[in-house]
């Protein structure tokens, strides 16, 4: 594999994504290499970070997400440098991608036929094409140049935008101390008050129950045993224990109001302090927000001074190209006139002629719909001609998915991005999928990266693995060598958890949920949720750990220090198994050879 050209190479990619809640370090120091021809999966559970790193390459990252660091290699070009503009040629026609739910990836009132052609009439213009691949060098070196100018003035941006945000955030915290020591205490107050009150009302209660009760027995000519009291005394006690009620339910209130009015005493008393300790604050964040706008403005008329004579020159020798190439368009676009008109003397019907001609400019409808209907046949939808007018409705998820790759295909890709397109589709269907994309990789030589969740399809597909977990690649290696000889819990996790009818043990669910990555943790992010986690493992991130030349992984249990861990018994008797049956299949078709002979 290591002689294999490298198509594509991500180093130490870095995606954040601002949030209410704080910066989601989505992707966090994800590297690796995609050779000519090859797949490679990306595994892990939902929020791993697999699609965040496949939209990145796709250059698609949602409004708020951010590439705080890192490199993405196609072709020469950091991609995550490269204008808009260059990634429209790359995109789609240099690298495509499959998305999970193919009725979300067409347009339900529009015909398939169109869906896959729309692409191709667009870009199928021969002579534009012709030009932009003339001036491609020029054009990226001067979209580049400005891109690096910007790139570094955003810099200064950022640091100011976030000093600002800081100081906000610090502004926030000192005024909310007070508020909540004093809300805090506001309410304990409260719910003394409210437990004294409830304490004196029911005191209160029983001894006036108890003069009731006296008060109906004299009124019904009963008589009071042991007792001397009359009727008025009764009556005089119930208007006394009244008013004691009243009296020390008015003290409670009292009692609660005064309290009240020292803790916002107190509460005014800290903010006094407060205040001295927020212009501070605001003091020491102004000054380097200063600093910071001060440095930005300098930099900013060093990095002018700097990229204005680099982009001047881009500049010109992309408008030399462009002037060369317009030059080249015309004489090839009078070339082909010529070629018209001499047909049209050599008696060549003049529609012929006329289509001929148009078919070297452009792509014309008639050779887009014989594409179509070439790659639709190619992916396998039977009957072409009639499914081409039909609407994505008409067809089946398999079906769906299946027009879906037609169109990734129609421009020819480099690379293809199948981010979990099987998914939404039953077993029988994924096998399906799952073997098309095998074939057309193997018959038109394309690199595939297959994002899923499920080690199971990634059997079928792989030519390498790489095992994600919370924003890290935490496995590496061929297919073979994550099958049958994994090294970190997480994959021993993943291999456990996959249904097996040949299986005889229970399958064992991953405990916990993944962690909160506005916080990562400090060690291993799967230290929490395995129960081979070391005191290490949540003290010191792991390095990896070298297996083979090809295979690395991320786990303390690798260090030479740490005690000797034997994997789960499902995944050793899953691995057994397996080797049986590669075995087996092996011998047969051996026997099978010497047969033939």
């Amino acid at each position: 594999m290591e002689n294999k050209q490298i198509v594509l190479s991500v180093k130490d990619l870095r995606v954040n994504f601002s949030t209410d809640h704080g910066y989601v370090q989505a992707v966090r120091g994800v590297s690796f290499d995609l050779y000519k021809g090859e797949t490679l999966c990306i595994v892990g559970e939902s929020g791993s970070g697999k699609s965040v790193t496949s939209k990145t390459i796709m250059g698609i990252l949602a409004a708020n997400g951010r590439i705080v660091d890192g490199s993405i290699m196609y072709e020469g070009e950091d991609l995550t440098k490269v204008s808009e503009d260059e990634f429209h040629r790359i995109r789609g026609r240099k690298i495509g991608m499959i998305f999970q739910d193919p009725l979300s990836s067409l347009n339900p009132i529009m015909r398939i036929g169109k869906q896959i052609t729309e692409a191709m009439l667009l870009n199928g213009n021969h002579l534009k094409k012709m030009k932009e691949e003339l001036v491609a060098e020029e054009f990226v070196a001067y979209k580049n140049a400005i891109t690096a100018y910007q790139s570094e003035l955003n810099k200064g941006k950022e640091t100011v935008k976030f000093l600002k945000s800081e100081k906000k955030k610090e502004i926030e915290r000192i005024k909310a101390i007070v508020k909540n020591e004093t809300d805090g205490a506001v309410y304990a107050l409260k719910l003394d008050y409210g437990l004294e009150k409830v304490h004196i009302k029911h005191n209160y209660d029983e001894l006036l129950a108890k003069e009731n009760e006296k008060l109906a027995a004299f009124k019904n000519g009963q008589q009071i045993e042991n007792s001397e009291e009359t009727i008025e005394d009764v009556n005089n006690k119930i208007a006394s224990l009244k008013e004691q009620k009243i009296a020390e339910l008015k003290a409670a209130d009292e009692k609660y109001a005064a309290k009240k009015a020292e803790i916002l005493k107190e509460a005014e008393e800290k903010k006094a302090v407060n205040k001295e300790e927020l212009a501070k604050v605001k003091a020491d964040f102004d000054k380097k927000i200063a600093e910071a706008q001060a440095h930005k403005n300098a930099n900013s008329k060093e990095l002018t001074a700097k990229y204005k004579p680099i982009i001047a020159e881009a500049k010109a020798k992309y408008l030399a190209k462009n002037k060369e190439a317009n030059v080249k368009v015309a004489e090839v676009k009078k070339q082909y006139r010529a070629e018209y008109e001499q047909d049209l003397r050599n008696g060549v019907d003049k529609k012929a002629a006329k289509d001929k001609y148009i078919a070297k400019i452009k792509i014309t409808k008639a050779e887009a719909k014989r594409r179509a209907l070439k790659v639709m046949e190619e992916v396998g939808i039977p009957f072409p001609e009639r499914r081409f007018r039909q609407y994505p409705f008409e067809f089946s998820g398999g079906m769906r998915q299946r027009i879906v790759i037609a169109i990734a295909l129609t421009a020819n890709p480099d690379i293809l991005i199948c981010d979990e397109p099987t998914t939404a589709l039953d077993v029988t269907i994924q096998a399906q999928i799952l073997e098309l994309i095998n074939r057309l990789k193997a018959e038109r030589n394309i690199s595939v990266i297959f994002i899923t969740h499920d080690l199971g399809v990634v059997a079928n597909m792989a030519d390498r693995v790489a095992v994600m977990y919370a924003g890290k690649i935490v496995e590496y290696g061929k297919e073979e060598e994550i099958f049958y000889d994994p090294k970190h819990p997480y994959t021993w996790a993943l291999l456990a958890s996959i249904p097996d009818v040949d299986s005889k043990e229970r399958l064992e669910a991953i405990p916990g949920t993944p962690p909160n990555l506005v916080f990562p943790p400090k060690g291993d992010a799967f230290a929490l949720r395995s129960k081979y986690a070391m005191k290490i493992d949540f003290k010191k991130e792991p390095p990896y750990f070298k297996v083979s030349d090809t295979h690395y992984a991320a786990t303390w249990l690798l260090d030479p220090r740490a005690p000797k861990v034997e994997m789960p018994a499902i995944v050793k008797t899953r691995i057994e198994a397996s080797l049986a049956a590669h075995k087996a299949r092996e011998a047969k078709k051996t026997k099978a050879k010497k047969e033939d002979k």
